[in-house]
């Protein structure tokens, strides 16, 4: 809707240019921390699904017990204004990896299953694992991928598909291109995509697939149960266990950090660990089921809980947990069927207190858990209502080590660091921009207490044909308004539109949404471009 209005003139390509025009450099000193004399080590978990109100500390009335993340959040800073960039995974990861919304780039609204690719990360793209191997950290991706591969044939011929019949044409022979190795990691282990729910079950080492598919999955031997009807029919590895995914996950990541420590104790390391853990389908590994009272979604969160308390555990065994920046995040809303089942069949609300789940540019669909840990630096106990975005973890982390970022880098990332430092007496961040399931049709942007979004609806589910959602459909206040305006101040539910009644507000978001599109960025340029009007 948006993009209908905009029309390039010279001055604004002249933006365009100019902001691909600069290049990278690292330089500049380190900020100043309490281990300045050491560069931190980095844990970054993100979680798949997992709801704001999934979350103890964040949620008094869940029902699911997480001692550990809340010990997590006892023991440094809570975010209770953070969001992921996208309300669905593919863009939000893409995001959180260059620290540019996905929206920006070609596809960027996209989600892959299977063999679906490419990757949308460019290959002079600058990366978060880029950045900090150039700083010499050891960079280690384990899980979940799913910003796009290349699969080849064997005629050689690249597959972009996502079918079953793509992943059983792939010559696993070949070199993967366009993975995690490709974009600044050491080491990978992982999947493709969602490990449980697309057409390729399989784990990749590197840029190979070690133990390639050699049968159709089987569902009649996977457990039943509302929310376990998310499985793709694709083709699946002997080793391939659709239930200790996680456990796995959590192994190798655990071998890494002993691994590491043994061998180069005195190199920084980034660990970037990403779970199945608690996307659908919810299948909790033998040693969890029946943990909680609460379903097999219900003992999934409480897994998800006990990998967080794992690698926190193993951090503190090798001696390095008082010099390593934790970051707990989610790249999205809670799914449709977790949020719907857990409230009636356990009166648990993963989305609580928020208006929407994944997929919508409600709250619900984007705001999401973010702690943060880091001893000695961060105070315990803390609490920030800073607007933050899991874009900002590339200039946090860029300023902790002095890394000077150009203008055509993470263009939408800011830096956390004096919120973290407890330092931050003016925002952050002069607006947040949202994209929804439906990608650059379909923005948001939020200003202080102000939140438009440049579209009707949600942005992604649709609450009339969709019957598990139409009883928590709410009335539009504001018909004839061509977007949603609310204010989080006074009405956190986003319940009132108030397009027609503040204008003027419309119109000022809209410019500054306009203005952020044309230029290429939402952080402020380290010098001026041409303005529009020249």
């Amino acid at each position: 809707m948006l993009f209908a209005f905009l029309r390039l003139n010279l001055a604004q390509l002249a933006v365009i240019i100019w902001i691909a025009s600069t290049a990278f450099a690292i330089d500049g000193a380190p900020v100043s921390v309490t281990n300045a004399g050491q560069r931190p080590n980095i844990v970054l978990i993100l979680a798949d699904d997992l709801g704001y109100g999934d979350v103890g500390c964040y949620n008094p009335e869940s029902r699911i017990p997480t001692p550990n993340l809340d010990r997590l959040a006892l023991d440094g800073m809570r975010f209770t204004d953070a969001h992921s960039p996208c309300t669905v995974c593919t863009p939000t990861r893409y995001s959180l990896m260059t620290g540019q919304m996905a929206f920006r780039i070609p596809n960027g609204g996209r989600v892959f299953t299977g063999a679906g690719g490419p990757s949308l990360i460019a290959e002079d793209r600058m990366t978060l694992p880029k950045m900090l191997h150039g700083q010499g950290y050891s960079t280690v991706c384990v899980g979940k991928w799913h910003i796009g591969l290349t699969f080849y044939d064997t005629d050689g011929k690249p597959i972009h598909q996502d079918s079953s019949e793509a992943v059983e044409s792939i010559d696993y022979t070949r070199r993967i291109d366009g993975g995690p190795l490709d974009c600044g990691f050491d080491q990978f282990f992982g999947t493709a995509c969602c490990p449980t729910t697309d057409w390729l079950y399989a784990y990749m080492d590197g840029d190979r697939i070690p133990v390639p598919p050699t049968r159709l999955l089987d569902k009649s031997n996977l457990p039943k149960h509302p929310y376990a009807n998310d499985n793709r029919r694709g083709w699946q590895a002997p080793d391939f266990d659709l239930e200790e995914v996680d456990m796995k996950f959590l192994e190798r990541s655990q071998q890494f950090l002993h691994q590491h420590v043994k061998d180069t104790p005195n190199k920084p390391f980034f660990l970037y660990h990403a779970t199945q853990a608690v996307h659908l389908p919810s299948f909790p590994g033998r040693d969890f089921k029946g943990k909680t009272q609460f379903g097999p979604h219900g003992d999934f969160i409480f897994e998800f809980d006990h990998i967080v308390g794992e690698l926190m555990k193993t951090l503190d065994e090798l001696g390095v947990a008082d010099n390593t920046l934790v970051i707990v995040t989610s790249d999205n809303g809670p799914e449709v069927t977790s949020v719907v089942h857990m409230r009636h069949d356990h009166n648990h609300d993963p989305a609580r207190p928020w208006r929407g789940v994944k997929r919508d540019n409600w709250e619900g669909g984007h705001r999401v858990p973010f702690i943060v840990r880091w001893s000695g630096d961060v105070a315990p106990g803390s609490k920030s209502d800073q607007i933050a975005s899991l874009c900002d973890v590339f200039m946090t982390t860029a300023e902790i080590l002095g890394v000077k970022v150009p203008d055509n880098t993470a263009e939408d990332s800011f830096s956390l660091l004096p919120v973290l430092m407890g330092k931050d007496r003016e925002p952050i961040r002069p607006y947040l921009l949202q994209q929804a399931f439906t990608g650059s049709r379909d923005l948001a942007i939020r200003r202080g207490k102000w939140k438009y979004l440049a579209h009707k609806g949600s942005g992604g589910n649709n609450y009339e044909s969709n019957l598990e959602l139409k009883p928590f459909a709410l009335p539009d206040m504001a018909p004839t308004a061509a977007g949603q305006l609310y204010n989080l101040q006074s009405d956190p539910g986003e319940t009132t539109n108030l397009a027609m009644k503040h204008p003027e507000v419309v119109i000022e978001l809209e410019a500054l949404l306009k203005q952020s599109l044309v230029s290429g960025c939402s952080r402020p340029a380290a010098k001026e471009p041409p303005k529009l009007n020249e």
